[in-house]
């Protein structure tokens, strides 16, 4: 809030509404998630899936680093995805003490379907706007995109990628 005025301040208002606008997001993703023929997976489960899309073979340190959580977190999440056919953990091939996480093709299959149902929630919800609305709205999500994307790209420890060479993590999520 600013002091002189007691309003909140631009950014305060957008990310209030990047908040309630995420919320409603996740309710409308979630109505479609349990229709989804590969069945259900759990959001943390998901946000590992999209991490791993774009860092194939990451390991354990790096893939907790993108996620925000700690080691022994991570290494039972995995246990669960791999127990589910989601990722697959193989030695490095750089270093025997090292495991390197991908997705199966199931984890793929599971990323595919969850995509094709937000991106239905979204148009439904995108056909009740105006034109203007959605070119702004495009505007906005892709500078918030670009900056989201260096800060997670950031936390996994992999620097800044471009769009030419397979673009971040943030790119699905």
């Amino acid at each position: 809030m600013s002091p002189l005025t007691g309003q909140p301040r631009p950014r305060e208002k957008m990310a209030e509404a990047a908040r309630t606008a995420s919320e409603l997001l996740e309710v409308l993703w979630g109505r479609g998630q349990e229709a989804a023929p590969s069945g259900t997976v759990s959001p943390s489960q998901l946000r590992a899936l999209l991490v791993l899309e774009k860092y194939d073979g990451t390991n354990l340190r790096s893939l907790g680093r993108a996620l925000g959580s700690r080691p022994p977190s991570v290494s039972r999440l995995c246990d669960r995805m791999e127990a589910l056919g989601l990722v697959e953990r193989r030695t490095s091939a750089t270093s025997r003490r090292e495991v390197e996480l991908r997705l199966s093709p199931r984890g793929r299959k599971v990323l595919d379907e969850h995509r094709t149902i937000r991106a239905r929630e979204v148009s439904a919800v995108l056909d009740g706007m105006s034109p203007a609305a959605v070119a702004a709205l495009t505007e906005g999500l892709t500078a918030f995109h670009e900056a989201a994307s260096a800060r997670l790209d950031a936390a996994a420890g992999t620097g800044t990628r471009s769009a030419d060479d397979g673009g971040t993590a943030a790119d699905s999520a």
